[in-house]
């Protein structure tokens, strides 16, 4: 409310003009400013602004220096690194494979594998490198079988398939991006691939027999997903020698799909007892899918005693269904019950 000074005729003409206001006015609109003020504050304290570039790249730094046991995840790399190159070609020689000559003919015209496979053997392509130039522009150079992906129906289910077999071994075992697995004959890495994805760089590890198999998995699955720099450790082997992965790890996941089928039963259970150490006690699993006939032919109570010497224990058969297929997997699991 505001009064007119009338109080004194000797008061100025600006004084009888002027207009007061009230103590409690002036108190609402000084305690109205403060409230303002505080809610800025708060504002601005609490504000979740992005951090700097540079802090970013630090936590980056910092993360993948840190402990093997947290849960690390690395700044996507688009292009591989020379050391990428490097360290794919030492993984192909130390596993005895060969380099094979590379041909590739770029078309648009619609080709069935046999054909797209002679055409690379027959032409170098519209545009090449001639004599000692074709050497210096092709880091991997990939035989023209796998470059037309023939290997994709090597092993008679949809390569597709290998998703649904990642979900459903992930999902059981609670994996983690800081779990370790191994898989007994990874093959081409169809189910591969997604683990190594997933995982943290050196997590994954393979033992797998097939020559074939390896080049296509070391010479065109990983490069041409952008997955060297996950270092997966895949070795040649077929005596379920498991050395050369160290001694000292330890595996979350250990799974074999459709590999024990062709496999004599005293050699997998001389596997099995190799593996027993490097699982996980109570939390770790071992995965087996088709069937058990290794144990069963033995009978179900001497298996489930051979078993137990192990330190092992029949967790039950599981079902998987397709997502993109009609078809499903029977899995077996086990796990190591004492430590």
């Amino acid at each position: 409310m505001a009064f007119f000074s009338s109080s004194s005729s000797s008061s100025s003409p600006a004084m009888q003009k002027g207009v007061f206001v009230s103590m409690p006015v002036l108190v609402l609109t000084v305690s109205f400013a403060a409230a303002v003020i505080f809610l800025l504050s708060s504002s601005l304290s609490s504000c979740s602004c992005p951090e700097s570039l540079s802090s970013s790249r630090n936590d980056a730094v910092e993360a993948s220096v840190g402990g093997s046991g947290g849960d690390l995840r690395f700044e996507e790399r688009i292009s591989p690194t020379q050391e990428d190159i490097e360290w794919v070609r030492d993984l192909i020689r130390s596993n005895g494979l060969h380099m094979q000559k590379n041909e590739l003919r770029k078309g648009i015209n619609p080709r069935t594998r046999d054909q797209q496979l002679a055409d690379l053997k027959q032409y170098k392509g519209i545009s090449h490198y001639e004599g000692d130039e074709a050497n210096n522009h092709t880091a991997l150079p990939c035989p023209g079988e796998l470059l037309v992906e023939q290997h994709h129906s090597n092993y008679g289910e949809p390569w597709a398939g290998g998703r649904d077999v990642f979900e459903f071994l992930a999902e059981s075992s609670n994996l983690k991006p800081n779990s370790r697995v191994l898989e007994i004959g990874c093959g081409t890495l169809r189910v591969g691939l997604h683990f190594i994805r997933y995982l943290n760089p050196q997590h994954f590890h393979c033992l797998e027999k097939d020559e074939l198999s390896l080049m296509a998995a070391l010479r065109y699955e990983l490069p041409s997903q952008g997955l060297l720099h996950k270092r997966p450790l895949i070795v040649r082997g077929d005596d379920m020698e498991f050395s050369k992965f160290g001694s000292d790890t330890t595996y979350d996941l250990i799974y074999a799909s459709a590999v024990f089928l062709h496999m004599p039963d005293k050699l997998v259970w001389t596997g099995l007892e190799r593996l027993v150490d490097k699982l996980k006690p109570y939390d770790g699993r071992i995965f087996v899918s088709h069937n058990v006939k290794f144990c069963s032919r033995l009978g179900q109570d001497k298996c489930s005693q051979k078993l137990a010497s192990l330190g092992l224990e029949y967790l039950g058969k599981q079902t998987h269904d397709s997502l993109l297929f009609n078809h499903y997997e029977i899995w077996f699991g086990f796990r190591r019950f004492k430590t």
